[in-house]
């Protein structure tokens, strides 16, 4: 079962999560490996897109966001672009397009920054969104400090963290076939009870590089490796990390709560980009085809559309549907 456990490190600025996605990743391989026209992810590929989702959860679950967190690499690579969407109740789906040969063991930059055009994008997107408002989006290069090509996606969102909240954040992330897991371990402006009771001091306010006791459990957190991510319980990794250290542990999210595997495209969703095509062009796609087909990328459903569902979409308010269409 998929599951999220969040802690604070008692008295430390220092919070931490951990994520084990097992049935929602499984299913988004699942769904990918049975869609006929583009098949299972090339290893590299998957692995990447794994650690992408897992780090959305990991964002997710820190910020309490009241919409969509989307992660987004797209570059100049045979990985075009791969997208993770994580809702507030932890419903996700992810895809990756794939155009070219991707090497067995293919790196990052490889993957989508041949040409130095890689970028990643996190993208927040509230429920509540007021007509005209824009969804806040940052945008990151694949580069570090000394403009260095970086080859761990860990590595780019530390990079984002760092520049967008100003807070020293350290991840591991991993994902084969079967596990995408991530731990994420971040310094907070404040120490110990004013956590969680929101105040703040003048002493507490920027310590990026320098908070001794971040510093430490961040080496201790750096030390795990990936097979120890992907094979190791929650409880274990906790254990033989932080076995000095006092945790304040929260309610694990799993289940109803957790993550899970949910795709929000629907016919109604289709009927509107079909919409945007325009009458002449969606016409013109019927004579051709008898009918529009379109496939949802996240889940592989299908949707299909002949002409009278097509005249149906372009109808006008008040007018007549087509007399096929009527129902006796």
């Amino acid at each position: 079962m998929s599951e999220i456990h969040k802690f604070i490190f008692d008295g430390l600025p220092v919070r931490g999560a951990v994520v084990r996605l097992t049935d929602a990743w499984t299913e988004i391989l699942r769904r990918r490996a049975n869609n006929t026209t583009h098949g299972a992810y090339p290893q590299p590929v998957q692995s990447l897109l794994g650690e992408m989702t897992a780090a959305a959860v990991l964002m997710q679950s820190n910020i309490k966001f009241n919409g969509s967190i989307i992660v987004q690499v797209l570059g100049d690579g045979p990985l075009k672009l791969a997208v993770v969407e994580v809702q507030s109740d932890f419903s996700l789906r992810a895809t990756a397009t794939v155009l070219g040969e991707v090497s067995p063991d293919a790196t990052l930059s490889q993957l989508v920054n041949v040409g130095n055009e890689g970028r990643c994008a996190i993208t927040l997107d509230p429920n509540d969104r007021q007509p005209g408002q824009q969804p806040y989006q940052g945008v990151v290069s694949l580069f570090g400090d000394a403009h260095e090509k970086l080859e761990a996606f860990s590595d780019v969102l530390q990079h984002y963290m760092l520049q967008s909240e100003q807070l020293d954040t350290t991840l591991v992330l991993a994902a084969d076939d079967k596990v995408a897991a991530g731990l994420l371990i971040q310094r907070l402006p404040m120490a110990g009870s004013a956590n969680l009771a929101g105040k703040s001091q003048a002493a507490d306010e920027d310590q990026i590089g320098i908070n001794e006791h971040y510093n430490r459990i961040a080496v201790l957190a750096a030390s795990l490796k990936r097979e120890e991510l992907l094979t190791l319980d929650v409880e274990t990794i906790l254990h033989r990390l932080f076995w000095e250290e006092n945790l304040l542990r929260f309610e694990p999210l799993q289940g109803d709560t957790g993550p899970r595997f949910s795709c929000t495209c629907s016919r109604e969703r289709v009927s509107k980009m079909i919409q945007g095509l325009g009458a002449a062009e969606a016409n013109s796609i019927v004579q051709e085809q008898s009918q529009i087909e379109v496939a949802c990328d996240f889940c592989a459903a299908q949707y299909r559309f002949d002409a009278v569902d097509v005249a149906q979409i372009f109808r006008q308010p008040g007018e007549l549907p087509p007399a096929s269409a009527v129902v006796h």
